[in-house]
């Protein structure tokens, strides 16, 4: 990645108890040996990768160092007991780069979850609101129902025990009996502003004359186109 980069490595060792003379005649310097061995390999292995597999591949370096000290410092009396690449440093405008790349990162990931979950908020209304006007059109039909089975049954028990009328006499008067309750109920509220054009019980026959009217040209259209 062309940047600079602080390595900061730790290596332990000892003499060995059967080499001490070599451990202390061959080497007027042990420390300055393993660290020019040390900064050997590290240059060597850590610009091959890029920053972020500096960081991943952190033991495969300490592992390299360690090789390599072993064999050269094995023949002056010295065992490498371990080593440790203890922190990799790069520079501080590369860390800030590197911090704001994760903070974009982890802003789309959060972005992308935020939308997810409005998806499935947005399905599950739609959802309930499907299933709740299901459920409100079958409460409809069920009350429609019942008010034609409730016509139904009057009608029939007013043609019966009042002989000489008709099923449209009896509609005709059904209808005035429910304009008067509306009215009643219109009436009753201060704060109702409906207004009945044309207005009257007068006024009831002809919107039954219409409805039947209409009625009976939709049978006739659908006989024809039969």
């Amino acid at each position: 990645d062309n940047v600079f980069v602080n390595v900061v490595a730790s290596v332990q060792y000892r003499a060995l108890a059967e080499k001490a003379s070599d451990a202390f005649y061959k080497l007027s310097n042990t420390r300055s040996q393993i660290q020019a061995y040390v900064f050997d390999v590290i240059r060597a292995s850590v610009p091959k990768l890029d920053l972020d597999a500096t960081f991943e591949q952190k033991n495969d370096i300490a592992k390299a160092v360690e090789e390599e000290l072993e064999k050269a410092m094995s023949h002056y009396g010295y065992e490498i007991v371990q080593t440790l690449i203890v922190d990799i440093e790069p520079d501080e405008h590369v860390k800030r780069a590197m911090n704001e790349i994760n903070a974009a990162a982890r802003l789309r990931l959060a972005a992308n979850e935020k939308a997810e979950a409005e998806k499935i908020l947005q399905i599950k209304r739609a959802e309930g609101e499907a299933e709740s006007k299901y459920l409100a059109g079958l409460g409809i039909a069920r009350q429609r129902q019942a008010i034609v089975d409730g016509l139904r049954d009057s009608v029939l028990a007013f043609s019966e025990n009042v002989p000489g009328t008709s099923s449209k006499d009896v509609m005709d008067m059904v209808l005035v009996t429910q304009y008067f309750d509306t009215m009643k109920e219109i009436g009753a509220s201060s704060k109702t502003n409906s207004v009945f054009i044309p207005h009257g019980p007068g006024a009831v026959k002809d919107i039954a004359s219409q409805i039947r009217e209409g009625l009976l040209q939709a049978n006739a259209t659908t006989y024809l186109k039969l």
